[in-house]
Parts: C-alpha cells; sequence; structure tokens
C-alpha cells in the first residue's frame, strides 16, 4: 500500500441519537434510538478521516467527546500513523487505563486515520489493506428483540428484504419455555435455508446456560452468541464443549489480548469482535491474525460500513452484522444486494455525513 504523508490538524466530534427503525429489546434494556458520535480527522493536507462510535448511551457522548479533545491535544501536528499514534497515546492514558470511552476514542481516531490515509491514497479501504472489494455476507440484525412469539415471526420476514439469508433473534426470556416459544415461531416462519443465529447478551449463569442451549440443540439455531458473562471464558469453555451449536463471543474483547484469551482457553466456536472495543482498524488486523492462526471463523459486531471493508480482508472471515442505525446520517448508506454488502467504489471507508440529517438529530 501507498504511504502519504499527511498531518493532524483537528478532531470534531458531533453526536447524535438516531431513531431505530426496530426497537431492540435484550434481556438487559430495549433500546430504541442509537446514540452516535462522528468524528472528522482533519489534516493539514486538507484530507478529512472519518468514523463514527456507538456511545450504548446518550451520556457517553459527550463524555467520548471531552476525551478526543484530550487526545487532540496529545497528537495535533504528528504524522497519521495509527500504529505508531496508538502506542503513543496507550502511554499517555495508562494511569488511567485504556478500557472503556478512553477504548473507544482511540479506536475513534484510529479508524478516522486509516480512512484518511486510503482517501490520500485514492483507494477504498479494503485496497489499501491489500485486499479486493467483494461483496460480504450478511445477517440482518436489526430488531427481533423479546417480544411475543409471533410478533418476532412476523418481523423476521419483514427482515428478509434486501435479500438477506440470516437474521438473529434476541433470547433470554424469563424462562426456557418463552426461549423456546420465540425460536421455533420465528424457525416456522423463516425458510428452511435461512440461517437463524441466537444471542443472550450475557443473561445467563453457565449452569442454566447448559439447560437453555441443550434444549436449543435441535432446533435449528445456526450459533448462540454471549450465553453467559463475556469474561468468563473458562464458563464458556464448558458450554462450547458440551453444546452441539456453535458458541459466538467477542463484541466484548478489549482489544486483541483479551482474544488471544478467549482462544487460548477454548472459549468459543467462533469469534465476532467490535471494531471500537477491538482497537479499531489496527486492533481489527491484530485480530484477524490471531484468528487465522487458529483457522476460528471471524465475524463483525456493529458499524457494518466499515467492517465490509475489513472482512474482506480476514483470511477467515464469516459473517458481517448488518445494523441501519447510521443509515440516516450517512450521505450514501451501505447497500445491501442479495443479502451482501456491497463496499463502495470509492476512496477510503466509504463514510460521508448527511449534513441536514446530523443537525436534526445533533445532541452534543
Amino acid at each position: 500500500m501507498g504511504a502519504p504523508q499527511l498531518t493532524i490538524r483537528t478532531i470534531r466530534a458531533v453526536g447524535v441519537e438516531v431513531p431505530m427503525t426496530y426497537p431492540l429489546g435484550t434481556s438487559a434494556a430495549t433500546v430504541r434510538a442509537a446514540p452516535l458520535l462522528l468524528i472528522d480527522l482533519e489534516t493539514e493536507q486538507g484530507v478529512t478521516g472519518r468514523s463514527y462510535l456507538f456511545c450504548y448511551l446518550p451520556a457517553a457522548a459527550p463524555a467520548i467527546a471531552g476525551l478526543l479533545g484530550e487526545v487532540e491535544r496529545a497528537v495535533k501536528g504528528d504524522r497519521v500513523a495509527p500504529v505508531e499514534l496508538w502506542a503513543k497515546l496507550s502511554k499517555r492514558f495508562t494511569l488511567i487505563g485504556v478500557q472503556g470511552i478512553v477504548r473507544m476514542a482511540l479506536a475513534g481516531l484510529d479508524i478516522a486515520c486509516w480512512d484518511a490515509l486510503a482517501i490520500a491514497a485514492g483507494l477504498p479501504l479494503v485496497s489499501y489493506l491489500g485486499g479486493t472489494p467483494q461483496p460480504i455476507p450478511a445477517y440482518n440484525s436489526c430488531g427481533l428483540g423479546l417480544m411475543a412469539p409471533q410478533a418476532a415471526a412476523d418481523e423476521a420476514e419483514k427482515l428478509l428484504a434486501g435479500g438477506f439469508r440470516a437474521v438473529k433473534l434476541r433470547l433470554g426470556y424469563p424462562t426456557l419455555e418463552a426461549d423456546l416459544a420465540a425460536v421455533r415461531a420465528v424457525r416456522r416462519r423463516l425458510p428452511e435455508d435461512i440461517a437463524m443465529m441466537v444471542d443472550f447478551n450475557q443473561a445467563l449463569t453457565v449452569a442454566e446456560a447448559l439447560r437453555r442451549g441443550r434444549a436449543l440443540d435441535g432446533e435449528g439455531v445456526y450459533w448462540i452468541e454471549e450465553p453467559i458473562r463475556h469474561d468468563d471464558y473458562s464458563g464458556a469453555a464448558v458450554l462450547a464443549r458440551e453444546l452441539a451449536t456453535p458458541i459466538q463471543i467477542g463484541e466484548n474483547f478489549s482489544g486483541p489480548r483479551a482474544m488471544a484469551e478467549a482462544l487460548a482457553a477454548g472459549a468459543c466456536d467462533y469469534v465476532m469482535p467490535d471494531l471500537e472495543r477491538i482497537g479499531g482498524v489496527t486492533g481489527w488486523q491484530r485480530a484477524a491474525g490471531l484468528a487465522a492462526a487458529r483457522d476460528i471463523e471471524m465475524s463483525s459486531h456493529l458499524f457494518p460500513e466499515l467492517s465490509a471493508h475489513l472482512l474482506a480482508v480476514t483470511p477467515t472471515r464469516h459473517w458481517l452484522e448488518y445494523v441501519d442505525w447510521a443509515n440516516s446520517i450517512l450521505a450514501d448508506p451501505l447497500r445491501i444486494v442479495d443479502g451482501k454488502a456491497v463496499i463502495p467504489d470509492r476512496p477510503g471507508n466509504g463514510l460521508a455525513w448527511n449534513d441536514g440529517a446530523v443537525a436534526r438529530y445533533r445532541i452534543v
């Protein structure tokens, strides 16, 4: 890849809260709007790199924006060199810890840096990283939260629009019987060749996960995602050994080191790192190397616009998780054709803001 020379001038961050097309009801909470932080990295050479973060809570957006102000003071005038910047900033934030919103802020900068470099090189990000643009199989992860079984089945049918060949259902109802009722209602409604993933969002104990997992083993489930506390790798290893249905974890990996620990423990059958938690593009590349070394299939978590580029250069790429949460504030939302994400043929990661929508939904 080329090596354009860019220098950081300023970092701007704008918070928005975008209504979701389908509310996301999990075992922990029901989310009806997506709080996003939009990041612009401006360089002295006139190139702007972009990224966005999913903040989970609206109150987190101004907190991360404030941290990005501190980041700007630390790197203003530095060369846009993502690996070097990550090392410098990790050292600067050692005492507070590169966790939580600190890690999210650094990941947002990292993603914007890679975008700026690819734009300066005149290449789509996937090409700048040495790959080839190609359609990426996606599953529809919008909605399908905790709801009545027939309502879930109705919504699952709607989520097949665009040619999706897979959908994800949230579980973690108060009882196993309620979980099974939702799974069976959706499975009956979907064609046999449509994959159905399920996600417990860390709702269960190990013992309960074994009980419910064994009940799900004969229900046509593609994977069971995060059934227990995300960092209980020994417990997850028990599930991976005992259950026939594959175990999927990874959205809460705090950097590649956590993923390495999970893989060493045999905690899962598949992995799905989250871009803002694994460490941006730089962290993703390291995670992809870990997955390739163990020949374990790697999917994405959220951020489909960016993840499509990264999965295209991931040796063990699996599924792209599609959500439409950012569509309203993007000038050119990610296209899904025949159930696959289409990587845009333009320089960078493809993010450009819809300024009118940003103004309408702005919170910070």
